[in-house]
């Protein structure tokens, strides 16, 4: 039997999973890329059993990998978006932060998307129509929070807004200090607890269509309900770019005045 999209983006995020806490604690081979970051045995590993599962699964349909590039020749419109291990610095110094991260674009929109926490053993996945966590083969329903007003932001390069917005100085803002609860996890993983209410929001600069980091993110947290645009508050992937994910109105209006006070004071 043919196995539903759905079902094969929590199978090839649950492969990469096992391989990441399969080498969790070992000598590490690291592989340097640019601007001092790095990949590891486990970012390599992981890539290859998920791209065997979608392989098996779906031969045709190209597949774009952090660390193997795009590969696959299909003529299709599908595209399917690999991060094996987002976090993988948390990783090498034995911190438990990091996520699998797999989506599928079709045409211009994420179909299916899961991000897998290989040390919960947790799938947070989405179909298209709702979001929902997986634990022990039982899925329950992701609904958003603001209620913690713990505000994630990423502060890893590369910053195309820096003129006028840093996730930086938004932390030195003591309007932010004042309404929200700074927090710096260094993976995607958190982009995913916004979906959880397990974060108020999640803040990043960037150019993200097609992200194989934020793609499954995004998706998790549009499907949950939340309040997603670009750091202008324009649609995602437009205008400015960048990522304000908000539990709810109110916490993203909040934070978009945060943003805009900062584009104020450069100019």
């Amino acid at each position: 039997m043919s196995i539903s999209d759905q079902d094969l983006v929590i199978e090839a995020a649950e492969a990469g999973a096992a391989v990441v806490r399969s080498h969790y604690g070992s000598a590490l081979t690291h592989f340097p890329k640019d601007a001092g970051d790095f990949a590891t045995t486990a970012d390599v590993e992981a890539e290859q059993a998920i791209v065997d599962v979608l392989r098996g699964a779906r031969p045709e349909d190209p597949v774009l990998g952090e660390e193997g590039g795009r590969t696959g020749r299909g003529a299709t419109d599908r595209l399917w978006l690999v991060d094996p291990l987002c976090g993988t610095l948390n990783y090498a110094v034995r911190n438990m932060l990091a996520s699998v991260n797999v989506a599928l674009r079709t045409g211009a929109r994420t179909t299916v998307a899961a991000s897998a926490d290989p040390f919960t053993n947790e799938v947070f996945w989405t179909g298209g129509a709702a979001a929902y966590v997986r634990r022990g083969g039982a899925d329950e329903r992701l609904t958003p929070s603001a209620g913690s007003k713990l505000v994630d932001v990423n502060l890893d390069p590369p910053f195309p807004n820096h003129a006028v917005f840093s996730a930086a100085r938004m932390l030195a803002d003591e309007g932010f200090i004042g309404q929200f609860r700074p927090r710096v996890v260094s993976t995607t993983l958190a982009v995913a607890w916004v979906a959880a209410g397990r974060r108020a929001a999640y803040v990043t600069d960037g150019h993200l269509r097609d992200s194989v980091h934020f793609a499954a993110g995004i998706a998790l947290c549009q499907a949950a309900g939340c309040v997603v645009t670009g750091i202008d508050g324009g649609p995602i992937h437009a205008g400015a770019g960048g990522l304000v994910a908000a539990a709810d109105e109110r916490t993203h209006a909040a934070l978009l005045t945060l943003i805009a006070g900062q584009r104020s004071r450069q100019d």
